[in-house]
Parts: structure tokens; C-alpha cells; sequence
């Protein structure tokens, strides 16, 4: 309000006409009365000067320029400015940006010397202000000279805003050269560009460099430097900072707050997360709505929604109204716990508020009905979209295609991509890749091939997602050739595979009857260490599925030695088997007569809290009744009639007559 007041002050001090000083300065470009201009520049006091430019009729170049360097002589900076960017503002509705500074520098070039650096400098903030960087760094060659340190400062901030970072280098390079002393504002900039960049070693170095200078790092600076290391996940870094900060007294604020907070809640931390909150409000820090997104998304993206709720309820306490980024956060946290009626709730209660939903909003709850398979309720959101003029991205639409592709309705997918295209949308890998998929699921490898073909022809790169499900299409159709010649085409292509595709190449050897292939590929490539085997430290090749695959091929096949060797390693990395794969395990070890490996076995079962299904009791039973144990096919037996277990009376009834026939036997 306060920056408006000014503007219009300004209007009024200088009675300007947007459209009169275009006309003005366009067709009389160098005509005003020598005298004026003379009398301007040597005027007694701003009041004189800005009466003799008023009372100008036509207001020429010359006579702006007059003003302009009288007004910077004085030190009225922030005037000078503001009538350089109006000046630019209306010669810019008739001449490119470049057209304009070489207009305005001339004419202030026509004028004498003697603080026509100062002019210059104050031309060169306008124009960065402005978003002209380009044309300020234009400015800034043609002088010859280095400009005061605040133009120096408004140009590596120009430069930093637009990503040209090298400029802002070169600059700064020749501050340095010319002996100009950076301030507490150029080394801010400077550590911004590199957090931005992702140089937190170089900003920590400008930071280190400026307190070895005596320049007090202010606030701006050390949220910017924990900003940057919370980016780079250097939290304890970031704390560090944070307690430097405070050591040297520097407060911190709220920016400061939400900041680390933002950190934590990226590591989803909520325990640190809200002992800063709690720190921030001991001392008189009020949160603002950033802070509690922060809070409520990092609450729902951990599956804490009702103290996300109850944490939003909280706002309205201190005054704080929740946007659409608070309300975008809730509704995503009620569709991944499948509340879909809270998250309408929400929705409902976004809307009577005014505030409106946009296409994320629309994409979460199209997102939640596809997760639970209600593709008709997602279809009535995306009618809406379309009613309400919320543009529909191909995010939205990939969803829904996902879907249907899911649910083995490829028609139908294929009829929303069509409408897709018809609607200006682009499709794109993800796209191609869900259809890819979606055919590959259903058996249809042709439609599946064809839609990769298409891929190529657009120029698009397949991702992992099209490779595996193509890989697997063709193991599945026994193409091992083609398949493997995939494989080969998708690491020469960089697509670095996952776990999904060394787990489809394993089975797809195991389905095929190339069981020596798939053990020497499953040891190859879990040797390599080349697939990232452990994410946030979690292995993740080989996975469970990797190695169910593999054990019950093997299994299959006769191989149980090797079999019970990759089940070891398996627990051995830490996995846990799945309930088939101890039935299986437990089958063939009664088999061989190991009691002591099924002892062994099912301890280790419910010790990873597995509890034994109908299935597992089949296979018990049946290994007990085999070695003639009367006394733990008797105990399974008062097991599933104690109620651990629920199953039909044809399975009781068979369970029964293993019994009677065990009795039989002793």
C-alpha cells in the first residue's frame, strides 16, 4: 500500500500523462530551449527544477534527461528512477527495449559530464528492475566504467533472476578488479546464485569470505544459506547455520523458520519438525499460511491426516486463512488414506469459501477415484474441469488412461488419448508408456509394439516403464530373442533399468526354460552393485519379488538345493518371503525329510509376523500326516479349531480326514 501511495505521489509531483510524453517523446525527440534545460540542471532546489520541467509544454529526451541527472546530482534517487521507468514505459509502445536504452543513453550522454556515472546507474537499476537485464548489461559495457555499487548489485540480481549466472560472475569479477568493496546485498546475491545453482560449497566459501571481510551476514543470508543446504538434504548443515544465526544474535524469522521446516518436512521428520514449530511460537514468531502448508503436507504425505485436519483447524486461532495450496494438501492426504468423502468434504468447503480449485486439485481427486477404481466419478471431475475452463494437463489425463488401462479396457484408453490430442494436449512418455503397458498386461504385444513404434517416430525416448513392460510382453509370448534384444536396446539407450525389469528378465529365463541363464544373470547383475542396490536403505534389486521368482522357478524345475540357497539370501538381505514361498520351502524340506529346516522355517515365519493361512495349514498338515507326526498334526488341527485361522467347511472337512488318516497309521 505504502510502495502505491509513493507511485501515485510521485504521479502527482511530476504531473505525468503515460500517453501525452509518448506522443511527445516520439516526435520531438531534441527540441526543447537549450535555456529550460540549462536552468533545470542549475536549479536552486528540487522544487524549482521540477516547476521549470512542468511548465515545459512538450517534454523532450533532452529535457527528461535534464531532470533525470539534476534529480540523481541531488540524491533523489528513487525519483530519477521512477521517471527513467515511465520513460522507458512509453517509448518502449513504439521501439524495442534496445531501441530505448540507446535512446535514453544518448540523451543523457548529451548532457555534461560529471555525475553522468551516477545517471547511468540509476538507467541501468531501472531497466533490471524492469526485467531488461540484457539491456542494462548493454548500459553497463557502453560507460567505460564501473557504476556506483548499488547498479552493480541491481544487475547481479537481474542476472540471478533470469538463470544467466556466468554474467553475474563477470560482473562481480569486475567489482573485484576496480577495488569496488562488496556489500551485505552483493555477497546475499551472490550466495543465492549458488544455492540456486546447487553450489552450496561455493556459497558456504562466499559466506566464509565475507565474515573474513568484517561484513555481518544479516537474515536474508543465513535463511538463504539453510535453504540451500536443506535442498542439497545437508540438514545438519542446515542446523548448524541455524544455530550460528542466533549464537551472533541474528534473528531468525518467519522465512527463516519455514525454511528449515520445509527441510524436515522433505525427510518427512514431523518430530523436528514440530519442536520448531513449538520453538517458533516460545518465541513470538506467529506462523503464517506458509508454514502450515508446510506442516499439514508433510503431515498427509506420512499418513498423519487427522492431526493434518486438526492442525488446520488451528489456523483460524491465529488468523490465518487457508489458500488453495493448504486445501490442495488436505484433499491429497484424505485420497491417499481412500477417505474420498472427507476429501469432497474439503473440496465442498474450499469452494463455498470462493476459493477456486485448479487442475491440481481436480487432478488429486481424479487421482483418488482411479486409485480406487471409480473411473466414473474420476470421468465427472474431468467434466467439470472442462465446465468450470480449468485447462486439463496431461498429468490429468494420464491418470485416467492409467486407469482404464489397468482395469484391461484398452478401447477406452485409447478413446481418451484421442480426445487428449483433440484438446491441445501433447501426450507424452508417460503416456505412451501407460499404453505400452496397458496392451502388454492384456497380451495384445502387437497394439503394444505398435504404440512403441509410434513413440519413436515422435521423437520421444521410452522410459523404463515401456522397456519392462515390452521385455516382459515377449518373454511372456516366448519372443526370448526379441526380449533380449529390448534389454540390449534400452542400456545402450541410457534407460537405466529397475527392479521390476531384472525381476521380468529373471522370470522371463525361468518361464522360458533357460533356468542357467537366469541364475547367472540374477548373480551378475546382484554382484555389479551397478543397479543402485540399496534406496534411502532399502535394497532394491534384488527385491522380494527378484527372488520369489527365482526360488520357486527353481523349485519347479527340481533344483531344491539351489533354491534353499537363494531363500537364505534372501533373509540374508534382510527380505522377508512371502506366505507362498514358505509353503513352497517348508513343502519340499517335508519332502526330504529335514524336520529340523520346517522347525526352523516356520519359527522364522511367525517371528517376521506371518500367521499361518488355510493354505500353510494344507501343507503342514499335510507334511505331518507324511512323517507319521501325530502330535503336531493333532496341534494344527486345535490350531484352526481355536479360530486362528477361517476357512470353509470343505477345507475342515478335508483337514479332518488327514487327521483320521494320520490316527490310522500309528
Amino acid at each position: 500500500m505504502a510502495k502505491y501511495y509513493s507511485c501515485q505521489k510521485l504521479k502527482t509531483f511530476f504531473r505525468i500523462k503515460s500517453p501525452a510524453i509518448s506522443r511527445t517523446i516520439t516526435a520531438l525527440p531534441f527540441s526543447t530551449s537549450p535555456s529550460l534545460t540549462t536552468e533545470i540542471l542549475n536549479a536552486k532546489s528540487r522544487a524549482q527544477a521540477m516547476d521549470l520541467f512542468n511548465s515545459a509544454t512538450q517534454k523532450d529526451l533532452t529535457l527528461h534527461s535534464a531532470i533525470i541527472r539534476y534529480l540523481t546530482k541531488s540524491r533523489f534517487y528513487l525519483d530519477a528512477r521512477y521517471l527513467i521507468k515511465c520513460l522507458i514505459e512509453n517509448l518502449g509502445q513504439k521501439n524495442n527495449p534496445r531501441k530505448v536504452s540507446s535512446l535514453i543513453f544518448n540523451a543523457i550522454g548529451k548532457m555534461d559530464s560529471g555525475s553522468s556515472c551516477n545517471v547511468f546507474g540509476v538507467l541501468i537499476i531501472a531497466l533490471s528492475e524492469m526485467g531488461f537485464v540484457d539491456d542494462a548489461y548493454w548500459v553497463y559495457q557502453k560507460i567505460g566504467k564501473l557504476p556506483p555499487l548499488h547498479a552493480c548489485n541491481a544487475l547481479l540480481d537481474g542476472f540471478v533472476k533470469i538463470g544467466k549466472v556466468e554474467f553475474m560472475w563477470g560482473v562481480y569479477g569486475n567489482m573485484v578488479s576496480f577495488g569496488l568493496c562488496p556489500s551485505v546485498v552483493t555477497y546475499g546475491l551472490l550466495i543465492d546464485a549458488c544455492c540456486v545453482k546447487g553450489e552450496i560449497l561455493k556459497a558456504k566459501m562466499m559466506y566464509d569470505e565475507m565474515v573474513e571481510k568484517g561484513i555481518q551476514p544479516n537474515v536474508v543470508i543465513y535463511t538463504t544459506l539453510i535453504r540451500g543446504f536443506c535442498n542439497e538434504n545437508l540438514i545438519i548443515e542446515a542446523e548448524s547455520m541455524f544455530r550460528k544465526m542466533r549464537e551472533i544474535r541474528v534473528m531468525p524469522n518467519i522465512f527463516t523458520y519455514n525454511t528449515l521446516m520445509d527441510g524436515y518436512s522433505k525427510m518427512a521428520d514431523a518430530g523436528r519438525a514440530f519442536q520448531l514449530y513449538q520453538e517458533m511460537l516460545n518465541r513470538g514468531v506467529l506462523p503464517n499460511v506458509v508454514t502450515f502448508g508446510i506442516l499439514i503436507d508433510m503431515l498427509c504425505k506420512v499418513g498423519e491426516v487427522i492431526t493434518a485436519r486438526n492442525l488446520f483447524a488451528c489456523m483460524v486461532k491465529f488468523g490465518v486463512s487457508p489458500n488453495l495450496i493448504v486445501y490442495n494438501c488436505l484433499i491429497d492426504g484424505c485420497c491417499n488414506s481412500y477417505d474420498m468423502s472427507r476429501a469432497l468434504e474439503m473440496y465442498s468447503e474450499m469452494e463455498k469459501l470462493g476459493i477456486s480449485p485448479d487442475v491440481v486439485t481436480y487432478g488429486t481427486l481424479i487421482k483418488g477415484y482411479c486409485t480406487l477404481g471409480k473411473v466414473e466419478e474420476a470421468e465427472r471431475f474431468l467434466l467439470k474441469m472442462d465446465a468450470t475452463g480449468v485447462v486439463v494437463n496431461s498429468v490429468v489425463y494420464n491418470q485416467l488412461i492409467d486407469r482404464y488401462c489397468k482395469d484391461g479396457n484398452t478401447e477406452k484408453a485409447l478413446a481418451l488419448c484421442s480426445q487428449m490430442i483433440e484438446k491441445g494436449v501433447q501426450t507424452d512418455v508417460v503416456t505412451f508408456s501407460i499404453l505400452i503397458d496397458g496392451f502388454g498386461k492384456v497380451g495384445d504385444l502387437e497394439a503394444a509394439m505398435g504404440v512403441y513404434t509410434e513413440m519413436i517416430i515422435k521423437g520421444l525416448k521410452p522410459d523404463v516403464v515401456a522397456y519392462t513392460a515390452l521385455i516382459d510382453g515377449h518373454f511372456k509370448k516366448g519372443n526370448t530373442k526379441a526380449a533380449l534384444r529390448l534389454h540390449k536396446e534400452m542400456m545402450e539407450a541410457g534407460v537405466a533399468p529397475n527392479a521390476l525389469t531384472f525381476t521380468c528378465l529373471v522370470d522371463g529365463f525361468l518361464k522360458n526354460g533357460m533356468i542357467n541363464d537366469a541364475i547367472n544373470f540374477f548373480l551378475k547383475i546382484s554382484s555389479s552393485g551397478s543397479t543402485g542396490d540399496y534406496s534411502n536403505g532399502v535394497l532394491s534389486f534384488p527385491n522380494n519379488v527378484t527372488y520369489f521368482a527365482l526360488i520357486h522357478g527353481l523349485i519347479k524345475d527340481g533344483q531344491y538345493f539351489k533354491a534353499n540357497k537363494f531363500f537364505v539370501d534372501l533373509r540374508r538381505n534382510g527380505l522377508y518371503p512371502d506366505l507362498p514361498t514358505y509353503a513352497m520351502m517348508i513343502q519340499r524340506h517335508f519332502e526330504a525329510r529335514h524336520i529340523t529346516r520346517v522347525m526352523m522355517l516356520k519359527a522364522d515365519m511367525l517371528k517376521t509376523g506371518f500367521m499361518p493361512n488355510s493354505g500353510m495349514y494344507k501343507v503342514l498338515l499335510k507334511g505331518y500326516q507324511d512323517i507319521v507326526d501325530l502330535s503336531s498334526t493333532r496341534k494344527c488341527y486345535e490350531e484352526l479349531n481355536s479360530g486362528l485361522v477361517c476357512s470353509g467347511a470343505s477345507l475342515m472337512q478335508s483337514l479332518q480326514d488327514h487327521v483320521n488318516s494320520s490316527a490310522l497309521l500309528t
